[in-house]
């Protein structure tokens, strides 16, 4: 093993310990391809970024570092011996998943025209995951031609020459390693997500986080605040409606139309939203919800505050709780002014959630930058996280803080 790939897969290793704490994509993982998954956190293989991406994106941890380590190990890897020859067959495995995966959306769409009642929800099930196969497929041979194209800037020696015969990718959505190439492509049962877990950020379900943070009205201030009797009654029609026209939209599979109709979601008040929330969950809907929540950590700052408050306000501690963890993927900037925002709320409990997901998923370093940008409300803050974690948290973000320059000897 190159020591770039080991570095990478050391890291790998401790994030995946992370996800699989989270579930999410992680279980998706695990139980489609154990075997390719177990390849790449033991060195063999080399993890496709796009799976990578989806962990990182559970945890909610900034995916910068990982991209240099697994550009790093890609390259490494790709410098060996043969190396060429197998980068271009899986490249033409992940065509011929890409074509599978366009010829069954045809199907399922055709099949949706004019369901069976009972297999509407099935069908609609199998064409979301297969258009997320579709785009992982779609990902991945972007990703293996850029790697050809700076291999053959630089060829390695003897990768001209005729080598050992390559080793077949299995496990070919996930691990990109071997057996998939004799078999050929073949849809995989999906789990259904766990109750709860973080949802996926595939292209199944992604709205350009620029685009939303563009075209995002401007935040109400008041609109986090627990709602009286006839607000309380609107949000409840509105999430009737809301599940309704889903329900008729997942039936007819338009998919893509469906999720347009969650994100819109987050443009009205917050305080509606956990009534949508226990809507969705009683129309057996629990994943969307889910798949909401992620999308709103990707909200401006003040935004995702707003809606974290209102869904601490209604009860919904837990929820509250995941929407901060998945928001910490963003430039400090950025959280220090939902933290912000969130203490202007009143809401402290909240804040000091987001702070010590924040210590628990980035560096003491980056925790020093984040105190940087407003040292009078941050550093109380960061402190009373770090101390309520742990005693060597402490002390890592005191001589973070101090070689930073931000907190005096």
């Amino acid at each position: 093993m190159t020591p770039e790939m080991a570095e990478f897969t050391h890291w790998l290793g401790a994030l995946a310990h992370r996800a699989e704490r989270t579930g999410g994509w992680w279980a998706v993982f695990a139980e489609r391809d154990p075997d390719g998954l177990r390849a790449c956190l033991d060195g063999a293989e080399l993890l496709p970024w796009d799976v990578v991406e989806s962990l990182l994106q559970d945890v909610g941890e900034d995916p910068e570092r990982g991209r240099r380590l697994y550009a790093a190990a890609a390259g490494a890897h790709d410098r060996r011996p043969g190396g060429g020859t197998a980068l271009a067959a899986r490249r033409e495995l992940m065509e011929r998943e890409l074509r599978h995966a366009e010829t069954r959306i045809q199907e399922l769409r055709e099949l949706l025209r004019r369901p069976d009642p009972e297999d509407a929800a099935r069908l609609a099930h199998d064409l979301a995951w297969t258009r997320d196969d579709h785009a992982r497929a779609t990902a991945r041979i972007v990703d293996l031609t850029d790697r050809l194209d700076r291999l053959h800037a630089t060829p390695p020696p003897g990768d001209a020459a005729a080598g050992p015969e390559p080793r077949r990718p299995r496990g070919a959505r996930y691990a990109g390693t071997e057996d998939a190439v004799a078999e050929g492509p073949a849809p995989a049962a999906v789990p259904d997500l766990p109750a709860g877990a973080a949802a996926p950020r595939g292209a199944r379900f992604r709205v350009r986080g620029a685009a939303r943070a563009a075209e995002a009205p401007e935040p109400d201030t008041t609109a986090a605040a627990a709602p009286g009797p006839d607000e309380a009654e609107e949000a409840v029609r509105a999430a009737a409606n809301a599940v309704y026209a889903l329900q008729r939209l997942r039936a007819q599979g338009r998919t893509g139309e469906a999720h347009v109709l969650l994100c819109e979601a987050l443009g009205g008040p917050p305080a509606r939203l956990p009534a949508l929330a226990e809507a969705l969950h009683r129309a057996g809907f629990g994943a969307d919800w889910g798949t909401l929540l992620w999308e709103a950590a990707s909200l401006p700052p003040d935004r995702l505050a707003a809606v974290a408050g209102a869904l601490a306000d209604a009860g919904r501690a837990d929820d509250c709780e995941q929407l901060l963890r998945q928001g910490l993927a963003r430039p400090v900037e950025e959280l220090a002014g939902a933290v912000a925002a969130l203490v202007a709320e009143r809401h402290d409990r909240e804040a000091h959630a987001l702070l010590t997901a924040f210590l628990r998923a980035r560096t003491p370093e980056e925790a020093a930058r984040l105190a940087a940008v407003d040292p009078a409300l941050l550093l109380p803050r960061l402190g009373a996280a770090a101390r309520g974690l742990s005693p060597a948290d402490d002390r890592a973000l005191r001589h973070a803080l101090r070689v930073a320059g931000v907190l005096g000897p």
